[in-house]
């Protein structure tokens, strides 16, 4: 699939530096020519300096051919706009803005239009550090017998092992968050400061795991 980014910031490089290893071709548009630095040399898709939501910018861009369209600039206004000109004047279905005003996303899904609220993300993400108590559910299965939650690890869980973790607490970790990325553990994984652990329990031992996960190892060894 062909995708066009408008926006070389952080957002933006990132993900067309993704998109383009796995496998599509990518074309990102910015006002400012330096910006593309971000994307590094081994960057083979198109660099189109210009506005994101000008037609002729566009289609240099290669919208006409494109499946997907994701404006990620610094701007909320420009970023829907563009994106409303993408749907609208190229058909484009496939179609996301990033906004940093949560109350304006809101009526944006409203057009149709899907919105990542950076905003709001990152409120969520700074209350569950301040306030780090509980879990966190992220999803349940239909029974509701069982969730995948992130629960607050204490801090003299680091330096231990997801295995040791697991057979403590007696949950299964599905995953860590780690410096902003996903990564998937084995049982040798060792726990570092900052880690969010995500794991899989029984609904009903909610408790006694946050209580496990407080309260942190038992004495000897990792």
């Amino acid at each position: 699939m062909h995708i066009v980014i408008m926006g070389c910031g952080r957002v933006g490089a990132a993900l067309a530096q993704t998109l383009e290893q796995q496998g599509h071709t990518v074309a990102v548009i910015d006002q400012d020519p330096t910006a593309f630095r971000r994307l590094g040399s081994g960057f083979g898709g198109r660099r189109v300096t210009g506005v994101g939501f000008d037609q002729d910018t566009l289609r240099e861009a290669g919208i006409e051919d494109a499946g997907a369209f994701a404006a990620v600039s610094s701007g909320d206004n420009s970023n829907i706009i563009a994106a409303r000109v993408a749907r609208e004047m190229f058909g484009i279905e496939n179609v996301a803005a990033r906004i940093y005003d949560p109350r304006r996303a809101e009526v944006y899904q409203r057009l149709g239009i899907p919105t990542v609220a950076t905003v709001r993300w990152t409120a969520d993400q700074m209350l569950r550090r301040l306030l780090p108590s509980g879990a966190e559910p992220l999803w349940r299965d239909p029974t509701g017998g069982v969730q995948l939650a992130e629960v607050h690890a204490a801090t003299s869980w680091v330096g231990h092992k997801i295995s040791k973790l697991q057979e403590e607490t007696g949950v299964r970790v599905a995953f860590l968050t780690r410096l902003g990325e996903a990564i998937l553990p084995s049982s040798q994984t060792v726990l570092q400061e900052g880690d969010l652990v995500h794991v899989m329990m029984r609904t009903d031992e909610i408790e006694k795991v946050e209580a496990a996960f407080a309260e942190g190892p038992e004495e000897g060894g990792h």
